[in-house]
């Protein structure tokens, strides 16, 4: 695809498709926009390889994960991992229930370190197996175990610290007057100020 208004038609409808895949795996928005331009340069110059039989969203997701795990790859070395006896008996379990919005637990996984947040998107979210990860991420299965443990860990502090901030602004230390209120039988016995507007 060598037509340059098709390119841009291409960018701007998929960009915030495409975009909101390179925030997972980026620490910032501008570390995101340099992947996913990345990204839609291998999809321009790869279009002939696209399917159509097949959904083209797809396909461009699998594009801007595979560059985001190359950005990765390029950039940053995984954590060394000391602990990976514990990681063999993690469970998937549910993280706190808390309602988050999707910004909020966006900012949270960013706040993960590279490694954790690489790995917890490809589990979690992309539903990769530990082996797939391995493989793709060059470690072994048991660092993308443990690294998993240690991301859902460090998200569970951050749901409960904002849970804990969340409760402290809405807590017992502001007074608040009960309200009586008065049951519908007794409305006629209330005198009302016929000056009021």
């Amino acid at each position: 695809m060598q037509d340059r208004a098709s390119q841009k038609l291409l960018y701007k409808t998929f960009y915030g498709f495409a975009m909101a895949i390179c925030l997972r795996y980026a620490g910032n928005r501008d570390t995101a926009a340099e992947v996913m331009n990345q990204g839609f340069l291998k999809v321009f110059t790869n279009i002939k390889s696209y399917d159509p039989v097949k959904p083209f969203k797809a396909w461009l997701g699998r594009i801007m994960v595979n560059v985001s795990i190359d950005h990765y790859r390029a950039n940053h070395k995984l954590a060394l991992v000391d602990d990976l006896d514990a990681a063999e008996h993690v469970s998937d379990g549910e993280l706190p229930d808390r309602k988050l919005n999707y910004e909020d637990l966006l900012a949270m996984v960013q706040k993960l370190p590279q490694s954790y947040r690489t790995v917890f998107n490809l589990f979690a979210i992309e539903g990769f197996s530990h082996e797939e990860i391995s493989d793709m991420l060059h470690i072994s299965t048991g660092a993308s175990k443990s690294n998993l443990h240690k991301a859902r860990a460090k998200l569970k502090d951050m749901i409960l610290h904002a849970d804990a901030t969340a409760n402290r602004s809405f807590g017992s230390t502001t007074d608040y007057h009960s309200m009586v209120a008065i049951k519908s039988t007794d409305i006629n016995n209330v005198t009302v100020n016929k000056n009021i507007r």
